[in-house]
């Protein structure tokens, strides 16, 4: 009895810690309890061995899916105390027959059900209001307690039963939807998996078994059931698979012997059963020699030991698991403002704006603790967009890309006015030069823009790790505001000043910048090329000598023109005064350029070249200097003062720190379930 008396005590430990987090709304996921979980299709006979285990008809019974919730069948062992004479009395007002074997169920508290028929019909009705009147499950349990003197201190989950195809109104994923559940039990290593199988069927066909194994392939914590024994072929037996020869378990199996299904129908009772079953055994050749093995009273015995030794082993890593719990969600409460939830308002909104800066500043200068390992974040996204983005932007401009050679001509000669010049016009190249700087403007303001925009992502991540802004919606909100507020208004001096700085390269036209190649020198440099391109003179013939005046005759008469180039060749030309004409409304360059024009043009080429090449480095080095002078760094200084400014007034105060109904119900959370940590360590401290 005292081996018994403590297999009694710490399963009832198990009971009592189930009882705390099934309370409080959940299953204990995040501290498995040891539990025996009843596996099998809806065939295999799973209700009839609980109920001869229980020794009470109390399951629904019918086609289809049955149980469609867990069942959480606490079995106490309760010592009769009563007289035949007190009755006592159920929910309906009725007097017990047996005022010492009831039922309570953990939703209806100080309700005892004597009448185990009502308990059925409580498991129906409660079933039905979590999941509805037609076939779907629910993984929410139920929680049933049995006091008995009939009894062994036990805990079984009885699980719905495997089905393959949908029938009736069962959806049409009924199946998968059965077995995600069932697995989401059965995978937790604190689970002994009770799989029952029909014995008349092939064993290796038993669903329930096939389950097991996929989650327990060494069979370390599986126990078989072998129902309808009598039912099987007359000369065969289970005694191979008791004996481990088919599929091996380390718990091992045990046949029972239930009611059939005219038996239940004919309300044959279960105390009539079980010695029916003590007699198949005691009688059949092929078991009386093992009798004492075999049979309910056996499997109940059996799982008693089975369940004691188990929580006996797993109590130590629970106490461990209560301990880290309670530490992480007295933490967690902590963010969430107490258990109560209170504060001084105006030393809160300090606290949040001081580490909001911090960490902000933090972001940008990159000492943050929180350094990614996979990709850029914070200010090291701007040093990206300067040094990445905008300087290979600026690098690619081509101040030819859209001045093509013949447009420079035209400049050329639009800037020598009525008298064509003897050399390269300053005035054209200053005018070229200065539409390509203008250029510039544009990348320079979008890499504003793109600061800007990694500003608001770094404020975007703040906003998500400060704790107090899941608590506070609305002063999250207002920092949202106040902040963005304050970098659109930094983005105004910050535009100014960048586009200032490209209309100080367009004002003033510093040729005498030392790395600018100047005008001898880039005149020196396309003589020689051109020189080149062309290959040395050729050989002067004597005789040319003689006909000096016929050829320079040739050549005047060659010569068409200044502006000859203008216009493109093989026109029919008209003869003598009456061949000129007034020129035409609109003068455009038609022909080729002439060798001077190339001269002049690639000249004035390399001089735009190796001047905007100069106002690209200054731009490069300058345009990120001044967005952090007017955005970044204004914000790092000064954003504290503008939050304080904004947010620290007495008249909306109160109104910032409304908490978040999220917060509100995640405290009452935290508080239950550190209220049952503290109970389960209660509970397990004395064991």
């Amino acid at each position: 009895m005292g081996t018994a008396g403590l297999g009694s005590e710490i399963v009832n430990v198990v009971n009592k810690l189930q009882d705390v987090f099934t309370s409080i709304g959940t299953t204990g996921s995040s501290i498995d309890l040891p539990q025996i979980c009843v596996l099998g299709s809806q065939s295999s006979g799973k209700s009839s061995v609980l109920e001869n285990i229980v020794g009470r008809d109390f399951l629904p019974r019918g086609t289809g899916i049955v149980t469609r919730r867990p069942l959480v069948l606490q079995l106490i062992n309760r010592p009769a105390t009563s007289s035949k004479d007190q009755g006592g009395v159920d929910k309906s007002g009725d007097k017990a027959a047996n005022p010492d074997e009831w039922g309570e169920f953990l939703h209806l508290p100080n309700q005892k059900f004597y009448d185990f028929n009502k308990i059925r019909d409580e498991i129906v009705r409660d079933t039905e209001a979590k999941t509805g009147k037609n076939a779907g499950i629910s993984s929410q349990p139920i929680n049933l307690r049995v006091f008995s003197p009939n009894v062994l201190t036990l805990t079984l989950v009885d699980l719905p039963g495997l089905t393959k195809v949908p029938v009736g109104d069962q959806p049409k994923d009924i199946e998968r939807q059965i077995r995600d559940m069932l697995l989401k039990f059965i995978s937790k290593p604190s689970c002994i998996i009770l799989a029952v199988t029909a014995a008349n069927t092939d064993l290796a066909n038993s669903d329930g078994l096939k389950m097991a194994r996929e989650v327990d392939p060494e069979g370390t914590r599986t126990i078989g059931v072998l129902t309808k024994v009598d039912l099987m072929d007359k000369g065969t037996d289970v005694v191979d698979i008791l004996a481990g020869r088919v599929i091996p378990l380390r718990l091992g199996y045990v046949p029972v012997v239930n009611r059939g299904q005219r038996d239940i129908e004919t309300n044959k009772a279960i105390t009539v059963a079980l010695e029916h079953e003590r007699e198949f055994f005691e009688n059949h050749a092929s078991y009386k020699t093992k009798a004492q093995f075999c049979g309910t009273p056996f499997l109940a015995r059996k799982l008693n030991m089975i369940l004691m030794h188990h929580i006996r082993a797993t109590l130590p890593d629970i106490k461990q698991r209560i301990s880290t719990n309670l530490q992480k969600f007295n933490a967690e409460l902590q963010t969430l403002g107490g258990a109560l939830g209170e504060g001084n308002s105006g030393n809160i909104v300090l606290s949040v704006i001081t580490e909001f800066c911090s960490e902000f500043r933090s972001m940008i200068d990159g000492n943050t603790n929180d350094l990614g390992v996979n990709e850029l974040s914070g200010g090291a996204r701007i040093s990206w967009v300067f040094h990445q983005t905008y300087s290979e932007g600026v690098k690619s401009i081509d101040p030819f890309d859209q001045v093509k050679d013949g447009d420079i001509r035209t400049i050329l000669y639009n800037s020598s006015g009525s008298s064509p010049a003897l050399f390269v016009s300053t005035t054209a190249f200053e005018i070229i030069v200065k539409q390509q700087i203008r250029r510039l403007d544009e990348p320079s303001v979008r890499a504003c823009q793109m600061v800007y925009e990694e500003l608001i992502r770094i404020l975007g991540n703040l906003l998500g790790k400060v704790q107090a802004f899941r608590r506070y919606p609305a002063l999250r909100d207002r920092f949202n505001a106040v902040v963005v507020n304050y970098f659109k208004k930094s983005m105004t001096p910050t535009l100014k000043l960048v586009s200032d700085m490209v209309s100080m390269q367009t004002c003033y036209i510093n040729t005498t910048h030392p790395d600018f190649i100047g005008g001898h020198q880039a005149t020196a440099l396309i003589t020689d090329k051109l020189n080149a391109a062309k290959g040395p003179p050729p050989p002067t013939d004597p005789k040319r000598a003689i006909n000096n005046n016929k050829d320079l005759d040739v050549d005047l008469k060659k010569d068409e023109g200044f502006f000859s180039s203008f216009f493109s060749k093989g026109q029919p030309k008209k003869k003598g005064a009456a061949a000129m004409e007034a020129p035409p409304p609109v003068i455009r360059p038609q022909g080729a350029l002439s060798d001077r024009e190339v001269m002049e043009t690639e000249v004035i080429k390399t001089l735009i070249t190796s001047y905007f090449n100069i106002v690209k480095r200054e731009m490069i080095d300058m345009v990120p200097k001044a967005i952090m002078l007017t955005l970044v760094n204004e914000a790092k200084d000064n954003l504290q003062r503008e939050l304080l400014q904004e947010l620290y007034k007495q008249d909306v105060l109160d109104e910032l720190l409304k908490e978040s109904e999220f917060v509100v119900n995640r405290r009452k959370e935290v508080v239950s379930m550190i209220q049952a940590l503290n109970k389960a360590e209660e509970i397990v401290a004395g064991v």
